[in-house]
């Protein structure tokens, strides 16, 4: 899971390596969902650029583009709220994901630092989804 900010180049890095979120992407669910926070999941939305790409990695159909809705954006304070819930939760209670509380941990900080930067320049985003 990585995130996509509107426009064609931000200014600054937007990588982030969610490949530890992705996996625990269920329990982080339930996570946010105690927390009385909207789960990442749902900042999810698939652009016509990254579609392609999950394509070309082999995770999807071809015949999904032509279908394609407009993509939807979201305000970086919306997914902070979400951020800020779920670090401080695990930061509570590091071991909630087993051994690797303190990689998810450190994939959230990588989120929260990019939509800090999007939140500043007033740039929209969402999560975008990597086959590999």
């Amino acid at each position: 899971m990585y995130i996509v900010v509107e426009g064609e180049d931000p200014g600054y890095n937007i990588y982030v390596n969610g490949r530890v979120i992705a996996r625990y992407e269920s329990a982080i669910e339930k996570l946010a969902l105690h927390c009385g926070v909207k789960p990442l999941l749902e900042f999810f939305s698939a652009d016509e650029n990254s579609m392609a790409l999950l394509i070309q990695e082999g995770g999807g159909n071809p015949d999904l583009l032509k279908r394609l809705p407009p993509p939807q954006w979201y305000r970086p304070e919306e997914g902070l709220r979400t951020l800020e819930a779920l670090i401080a939760a695990l930061e509570a209670d590091p071991h909630q994901f087993g051994s690797e509380g303190p990689e998810v941990l450190s994939e959230l900080h990588e989120y929260q630092t990019v939509l800090r930067k999007a939140a500043e320049r007033g740039h929209r985003w969402h999560l975008a989804v990597s086959w590999r």
